[in-house]
């Protein structure tokens, strides 16, 4: 499990470099701001369809490959969509306090420093994270194939 967890930083630190050392000419910077703000406010979207667990646009968002990094573990698709069904996880509110985008042909990866307040084990726990969502353009929509919570330390 720590390995894996390494192994998934390592490589958003490798995108991350990746995408602050290229540059792309071909995409006019109009149409790429553009489509920033749409992978942005779909990613706003789907927090509030999480937390009013709306399934029926969760589960056209979710690619059925994704994978859901938690801080106690990994899911599937089936099984985020039956914990927020279930309500074994409630995504009741996200303050999303800073946000970005960056596109690089038909993927998105979306940055949010957020303050989620959930419900866990009939819990109401609030935490900080940084949330890493990877979304792929399919059939000219936004599938999400990645999502992982990291905490943030002394928040």
């Amino acid at each position: 499990m720590k390995a894996s967890i390494i192994g998934l930083c390592l490589l958003i630190a490798g995108v991350q470099g990746a995408l602050a050392q290229q540059a792309h000419p071909s995409v006019p910077a109009a149409i790429s701001k553009e489509a920033e703000q749409e992978i942005i406010r779909l990613s706003r979207d789907k927090w509030i369809w999480m937390a009013e667990r709306k399934l029926d646009s969760l589960e056209a968002l979710f690619h059925e490959q994704a994978v859901f990094v938690h801080m106690g573990g990994n899911m599937t698709r089936s099984v985020e969509l039956d914990v927020i069904k279930s309500g074994k996880i409630h995504y009741k509110q996200a303050d999303i306090q800073d946000v970005s985008a960056r596109i690089l042909g038909s993927t998105a990866i979306v940055l949010s420093r957020i303050r989620l307040l959930a419900v866990v084990g009939g819990n109401e726990v609030t935490n900080p994270f940084m949330v890493t969502e990877v979304y792929v353009r399919e059939g000219g929509a936004w599938k999400l194939v990645q999502l992982s919570f990291s905490r943030l330390l002394g928040q």
